[in-house]
Parts: C-alpha cells; sequence; structure tokens
C-alpha cells in the first residue's frame, strides 16, 4: 500500500472512530439521564469499553492522530436539514445508535487493509450495538 493511501484509510478510521464514541455516548446520556435505566447505561458503558479493545488491535495507533485532517474535511460544514433538527427523545436515541452502526461498518471495512484482527472486532461491536438497539427500542421514552 502506497503512503497516501494509507494516510488515506487512517483518516476514514480515525472520523469514524470519532463518529462511534460520539454516537454511543450520547445513547449512553439517554439511558442514563432520561430513562434513568442503570443496567442500560452499564451495558452501554461496557459496549464503550469493547470499543477501546477494538481499538487497541489497529495497528500503527500514532497514524490515526497523523492522518486527521478535520480543518480540511470538505464534508465539515455540510449538514442535512433532518441533522439540524431533533423533534423528540427518540430521534435523538435513533439518530445516534445509526450513527454508530454506521461507523462500525466503515470501521470494519477499512481497517480489512491494515491486517490485524480489528476488523473483525468492529464487525463483533456491530452486531453487539444492533441486538442493543432492539433493547434499548423497546424501552419508552419519558415525557
Amino acid at each position: 500500500m502506497i503512503a497516501k493511501e494509507k494516510t488515506k484509510i487512517y483518516r476514514v478510521i480515525d472520523a469514524n472512530l470519532n463518529r462511534l464514541r460520539e454516537g454511543l455516548r450520547v445513547v449512553e446520556e439517554v439511558m442514563r439521564m432520561v430513562l434513568d435505566n442503570k443496567e442500560l447505561s452499564l451495558e452501554l458503558k461496557t459496549l464503550r469499553g469493547e470499543l477501546q479493545v477494538a481499538i487497541d488491535l489497529i495497528p500503527e495507533q500514532q497514524l490515526l492522530l497523523e492522518s486527521r485532517e478535520s480543518g480540511d474535511d470538505v464534508g465539515r460544514d455540510s449538514s442535512t436539514k433532518t441533522e439540524q433538527t431533533r423533534s423528540d427523545l427518540n430521534a435523538i436515541f435513533t439518530a445516534n445508535i445509526k450513527r454508530s452502526q454506521e461507523a462500525c461498518r466503515v470501521l470494519e471495512e477499512f481497517s480489512k487493509s491494515l491486517g490485524g484482527n480489528s476488523s473483525t472486532a468492529f464487525k463483533e461491536l456491530r452486531f453487539k450495538i444492533y441486538e442493543l438497539e432492539k433493547k434499548l427500542k423497546q424501552k419508552p421514552f419519558k415525557g
């Protein structure tokens, strides 16, 4: 793999790791602060710990930060109308659980080119998030 391509791959991985962390954190806050559900908020906290295990499997991790180009991201200032509004707590939850699932899929695909076991770890994490979504969707939102 050429150096420029490798940098691009690490840039995509870095952006999606950030997206995944942020999405899971928002969902955890909904469970903790909105639903007051200790069990599910702990499950999300555990899932974030499993994410760190998957991250630790990424080779040459120093390239993640080195490849970051947030200021030059062509998508930085673009957003859709639906991204600018959330009609209720369920919409906040749904947007962030879906964001987390999508980021996991991107991480799974792009980390395949790096070798190692990180791709498998992201795949396993993605399926855990699918199951968690089902479990969380069964909890009614307050007010």
